[in-house]
Order: structure tokens, then C-alpha cells, then sequence
């Protein structure tokens, strides 16, 4: 089995345009690598310059928010589903 990654519109420019992919199971920085390892450029969308993940970006393992769980160092296990999900401002 493999963790699915829900990918949002905003990002599919850089999957080949698909909506899900799936990786191996880890950590959600392995997760983030395995992302950038097959579609160049996710990463950077991310994370930023620091390799934190970016304050405008959230995204959650199972609907969990992993910025209040171990953040990049969240697991993500088989079966799991992980959502990363663009802040939208406005006003």
C-alpha cells in the first residue's frame, strides 16, 4: 500500500495536472521529497527557503492539521491520505 496525496488545483501544474498521487508511507518530509523527486518543483511551493513548510500552505495527514502533530516530521502511513490545501485570502 502507498499514501495518497490529494493534489489542489493550484499545484497540478506541476503532477502533470493529476488530482492524486501516491508515494511510499513515512514522514511527510519524505513525502514532500518523494513529491519533488518525481514532479521537479513542488517542493519550493511547499516549503520554504528555510525548509519549514510554507505559512500559506496547510496540509493534513487523515484531516489532521500537521502543523499541531509533528509537522514535516508527521507520519504518514499505508492507507493514510495526505491534503495539502492553499490558504485563500480575502476579504
Amino acid at each position: 500500500m502507498s499514501v495518497r496525496v490529494r493534489i489542489p488545483t493550484v499545484f497540478r501544474k506541476y503532477t502533470d495536472q493529476q488530482s492524486l498521487v501516491e508515494v511510499d508511507s513515512g514522514t511527510l518530509s519524505s513525502v514532500v521529497d518523494q513529491l519533488e523527486s518525481r514532479y521537479p518543483g513542488i517542493k519550493g511551493q511547499l516549503l520554504s527557503s528555510d525548509g519549514e513548510l510554507h505559512r500559506f500552505v496547510n496540509v493534513y495527514v487523515n484531516d489532521e492539521d500537521v502543523r499541531y502533530l509533528g509537522k514535516l516530521e508527521t507520519k504518514a502511513d499505508d492507507g493514510d491520505e495526505v491534503s495539502l490545501l492553499p490558504s485563500v485570502a480575502g476579504g
